[in-house]
Order: structure tokens, then C-alpha cells, then sequence
């Protein structure tokens, strides 16, 4: 399998906007060239993930191997890469763009050039990638593919002219996609004869393998039983399985430059393997190592806690297994008064949080408690020295702060042009800064300045929601400025939560405040004694809700008699529920938690 000269061999990966038909266009691909017969095909086969299924979205990159024989009648090996699209995966793309020379881009024929796909092919453009125009969804009859084309040369700057015109789903034109790949991609440079080098583009954990490793190689073969060393900590091991996906997994006898396969060495150890390492002979190992990737900044941080005390190892365990899957998620364990043990844990997004802890409790069978998400603040003290501040409970007295300093985003919003000014007004609340309005036909592309917590929270879901789904938006961080923020402590019963305290600008806390207390008084069930629950901003309330007390009729075994008898029962009760109000514990119930965190408008 491993005999194909590398001029014929095609890197290449499907790039496009959230819903375009990527995985789609995979499907059909792996169908045309026989990857899989008929019996074994299902939709998305390349989501392999339940999660992935049921959201109808691509989450892990993942490869497949396919053999294509071309109208020249030479056959040529063909190795995809079926990325994300969604903005939170942008570090997933990143990382399959390095490993192919060139890309498929996909558009929807009927909604035309999106956010994400300016962002994508940005990206394939870096990494100096020959992008071939693919126009998806022609035979829909909102189809308007000379239009498209109009738009991605006159967006992107592409050449649109001689785009493929498919219908994944129909399966119309898929022999004009493999051709394209085949004249129109370059292919893969490398010396069979040099000393080894392979990049290691992925890796996950198996239970019966231990730790698979998705290889590229540049330079010199990979061997089965061969000695490998990683390049980043120096660690050896013995090669027990080469092979490549077809999607399913078949072994082979080595891998070639230019080839992508997998590699299983009797890896225990999740750390050794981090990606964009260079694997190399041990024996006699390369001098330089290949440039990798760039590491991914996690943008928002919440705290993970077990429900249980007792799950804090299989916690533990859990994260360094998905922490081997996904590169871009980052974890350091903490402590807090109210959940006890847990971790403080970094992502590249809500959707990445909300995925991370899907996947927790499905793959690890974990019952987890998130804190309120929050980003990265740099706090100056008035001392000079400068600090980063990933948890709101642990910042210092107002006093020693000279100022707090929040990360901005550069967004990227297009929409159709009825909806602009809703959108408009939507990030004017938010605190934005208009950088930039353009048109692209009846489009508008709007660039906006904006503060990371403000979109943190639900603003992508806002954004949907004023445009009825049609807005789509992509974002970059765009540095830090100095901010008038506060940090907002909830009270219960005149216990500080700390796991409920968040930071918010000042025009907004008192707002914000009053929701969090309206909200935890709905959802806190209701005790033997009054509840007080407040927001404060250090010492000075701004917002109070109080939770009547549960009455319980003491007095039901009365049938008749002295109206005292009734008096001084209810007196006894009222004594006890003032004692109670002291003493009691007012348990948060764990709905109530996650119900408040996630903030309404």
C-alpha cells in the first residue's frame, strides 16, 4: 500500500463555514473512491463521536485514506482531512492545514460566503495552501451559484471561475471534485532516503492500544519496530503498529513522506505526546525539529468539581486523557470553600466548554458542577507588579488595585441587510466599538471591537436569535485595554458563594446583579426560615431578594378550644425559625447552580 510514487500522493483538507457540507463531502468522497462498500456507509462517517452525531457538528479533526484512479489512468493516493468549522475549533484546523498542501474550500451555493469562511481560508492562505473553489448545494432552488462565485472574488480575493459545482448530498459532480484534487493540488515534498521526520498532528487514547499517534511525514520512512524518539522531552519507544485509516484502521508495513497514518508504541503516558512534536529516528535522530504549531491561549476559564468528593481522582485521570485528545484544553487544579476540590480549567470558547464537560460526563461517567465562566483579566497593583487574574474569588482588596485590564476581540459579522441594525444595536449594548462597515451585494460585513466577557456569556446566541440564524460571526483576540471592572460576590443567608461571584463592568454590575438574585430566588427551594440572598460589590449591597419561609401548619392538631393554645404554638414556631435563621445551612441545590450561571439577557 505504501508504493505510491509521492507525485502521487494529495494532501488536502475540506474547509468551510459551520453547516456547508464538509463531513458531507467526505462522505461522498470515501463512497466514490470505495473506502467503505455501500453496507458499511452511514451519514458523517467521519464523526465518529456521539456528540458530534447528535449536534450535526465536526468537532476532532479526523483523516482518511483513499485511492482514486484518475482519467489519466494512473491512481493516486488521496488523504483528507475533515475539519471543524465552528470558531471554537479554529485550533483543530490549524493543525490539519500543517500537515496537507492544499485545500478544498466549500460554500453553500445558496448562502454564499460566511464568517467562518473567510477565517478558514485565511488560514489555509498562511499556511501557504493552493485552494481549490468548491460550490456546494447547487441543486437547491435558492441556489445562486454565479452569484457565489461574484462573492468569493470579490471577499476572498480567490480565483471562483472554474469552481467545482456539487450537490454532496445528491452526489452530483463528486468525480469532478477528485479530479480537481488530482490536477490542481500539488504534491507532498520529501526524501525517502533522509533521516525520518513526522509530525505528530493528533493523538488519543485507546484502551486497548494505549495512546494512537496521527502522523504526517516529511522526510525518511516510519517503520514497524523501529526505535522513535519524540523530539520535545527526548523520550523513546518501539514502534508496534504502523498503519492507516480507510476509514477504517489497517496496518501496514511502513509510511513514506508525504503519507499520513498512525503509529501505536506502548504509550502509557498521556504527556509524552504533545502535538506539533517531531518524531524522529532514535538511532540517528534529526537535528532540527519541524516548526509545529503555534500553542493554542485559552480564552475562558470556569471551575470543573465532582458532585461527589469521592470522584476528584477519576476527575483528575479523566481530564489527562481528553487533555491527550484535545491539545487546546488546559486544567490546574483548585480549591474553593463552597464545592470543595476541582480544577480551574482553560478553553477556547463556550462551545468548547459545553463540549469538554459533555464529554466528561458521557466517556467518564462524571457528575460535574461549572462555575461561571470567565476570561483572563491582568490586574495592576499599586505596587507595579502586574498579575492574571483567572478566578473572580481570588481578587485582591480594591485597594492595593491601581487597574484591571480586559481582553478585547476583533469580530467579524456578516448579515443580511435587514437585519443589521438589530445587529448593530446588539453590539452598541455590549460595549462595542465599530471598527469597519462593507457590503458584498445585499450582505453587510461589519468589524467591531468588543469586550471578551460581554461575548462570553450568550452573545452568539443573541446574535442568532435578532437575525432569525442568518448572522454568522468569527472572532480574533485583539489585545487588552484598561477597564473600569468590579467583582460582584453573591450572598446567601449572609454566606458569601464564591463559586457564584463574577466580574462585570460597572454600568452593567448592578443590572447583572439583580438577575443572578431574582433568578437563585426561583430556583432555591424554600427553607423553614426566611432567605436573604444579595449582591454586593465589597462591602455595599445592590441587590436583595428574600425567599419567604416554608410555613408548616403546627397547629392542624387543634380542633377547636382556646385561641391561645393556637397563639403559643405559632410563637414556639416563629422562635425556632428566628434560631434556624442563624444556624441554618442553606443548601444550593446543584440545578440551581447551573441555572443561574447561565445568564439571561
Amino acid at each position: 500500500m505504501t508504493d505510491t510514487p509521492i507525485d502521487r500522493i494529495r494532501n488536502f483538507s475540506i474547509i468551510a463555514h459551520i453547516d456547508h457540507g464538509k463531513s458531507t463531502l467526505a462522505d461522498r468522497l470515501i463512497q466514490a473512491t470505495g473506502g467503505l462498500t455501500d453496507r458499511e456507509m452511514t451519514n458523517q462517517v467521519l464523526d465518529n463521536m456521539d456528540l458530534e452525531r447528535e449536534r450535526g457538528i465536526t468537532i476532532k479533526a479526523q483523516t482518511v485514506r483513499l485511492h482514486y484512479k484518475a482519467k489519466d489512468g494512473l491512481t493516486y493516493q488521496l488523504n483528507l482531512m475533515d475539519t471543524p468549522g465552528h470558531v471554537d475549533f479554529a485550533y483543530e484546523v490549524s493543525r490539519s492545514l500543517a500537515a496537507c498542501e492544499g485545500s478544498l474550500l466549500v460554500v453553500d451555493a445558496s448562502q454564499g460566503v460566511e464568517a467562518q469562511t473567510l477565517a478558514n481560508v485565511y488560514q489555509a492562505i498562511e499556511a501557504n495552501h493552493e485552494i481549490v473553489p468548491v460550490l456546494n448545494k447547487i441543486d437547491l432552488p435558492a441556489a445562486e451559484p454565479e452569484k457565489v462565485k461574484q462573492q468569493i472574488e470579490d471577499v476572498i480575493g480567490l480565483d471562483a471561475e472554474d469552481a467545482v459545482m456539487i450537490s454532496a448530498k445528491t452526489g452530483i459532480n463528486i468525480e469532478g471534485v477528485l479530479e480537481a484534487l488530482v490536477t490542481r493540488l500539488p504534491a507532498p515534498k520529501g526524501d525517502a532516503n533522509a533521516t525520518l521526520k513526522a509530525l505528530l498532528v493528533d493523538s488519543w487514547y485507546d484502551q486497548y492500544l494505549g495512546v494512537v499517534i496521527l502522523v504526517r511525514i516529511k522526510d525518511g520512512r516510519l517503520k514497524r519496530g523501529m526505535r522513535i524518539r519524540m523530539m520535545s522531552n527526548n523520550s523513546a519507544y518501539q514502534v508496534e503498529q504502523v498503519g492507516v485509516f480507510s476509514p477504517k484502521m489497517i496496518p501496514v508495513d511502513d509510511l513514506g513522506p508525504g503519507e499520513m497514518g498512525y503509529i501505536t508504541a506502548a504509550i502509557k503516558t498521556v504527556a509524552d505526546c504533545s502535538v506539533g512534536d517531531t518524531i524522529t529516528d532514535d538511532r540517528k535522530p534529526s537535528e532540527t525539529a519541524l516548526p509545529g504549531f503555534k500553542p493554542s491561549i485559552p480564552v475562558v476559564w470556569c471551575g470543573l468539581f465532582p458532585v461527589d468528593a469521592d470522584d476528584f481522582e477519576k476527575l483528575r485521570e479523566s481530564l489527562g486523557k481528553l487533555r491527550l485528545n484535545d491539545a487546546s484544553f488546559h486544567y490546574e487544579a483548585e480549591t474553593s470553600a463552597a464545592l470543595g476540590f476541582g480544577y480551574r480549567c482553560g478553553f477556547l470558547g463556550l462551545l468548547h466548554l459545553e463540549i469538554i464537560q459533555e464529554r466528561l460526563s458521557r466517556e467518564f461517567d462524571l457528575d460535574l458542577i461549572a462555575t461561571a465562566p470567565s476570561v483572563v483579566y491582568h490586574i495592576k497593583r499599586t505596587n507595579g507588579t502586574m498579575e492574571e487574574l483567572h478566578n473572580p474569588a481570588d481578587m485582591p482588596d480594591p485597594s492595593q488595585i491601581a487597574h484591571i485590564e480586559e481582553p478585547w476581540i476583533k469580530a467579524t459579522i456578516m448579515v443580511p441587510d435587514e437585519y443589521l441594525g438589530s445587529v448593530l444595536t446588539l453590539c452598541n449594548d455590549r460595549r462595542g466599538q465599530q471598527a469597519d462597515l462593507t457590503y458584498v451585494g445585499n450582505r453587510a460585513m461589519a468589524v467591531y471591537r468588543l469586550p471578551l466577557n460581554e461575548v462570553v456569556f450568550d452573545f452568539y446566541d443573541r446574535l442568532k436569535s435578532v437575525s432569525r440564524g442568518y448572522a454568522s460571526f468569527d472572532y480574533h483576540m485583539d489585545g487588552y485595554a484598561e477597564s473600569e471592572l468590579v467583582r460582584i460576590s453573591i450572598l446567601v443567608n449572609a454566606d458569601p458563594v464564591d463559586a457564584l461571584s463574577f466580574v462585570a463592568h460597572r454600568s452593567a454590575a448592578e443590572a447583572r446583579g439583580r438577575s443572578i438574585c431574582a433568578k437563585l430566588k426561583e430556583l432555591i427551594p424554600k427553607q423553614l426560615f426566611k432567605i436573604a440572598i444579595q449582591a454586593a460589590i465589597g462591602s455595599r449591597v445592590i441587590a436583595r431578594e428574600t425567599i419567604s419561609a416554608l410555613s408548616k401548619d403546627v397547629t392542624a392538631k387543634c380542633y377547636g378550644g382556646d385561641i391561645s393554645r393556637k397563639r403559643k404554638l405559632l410563637e414556639k414556631q416563629k422562635e425556632g425559625k428566628k434560631r434556624m435563621r442563624q444556624f441554618g445551612k442553606v443548601e444550593i441545590p446543584q440545578s440551581a447552580f447551573l441555572a443561574a450561571l447561565k445568564m439571561d439577557s
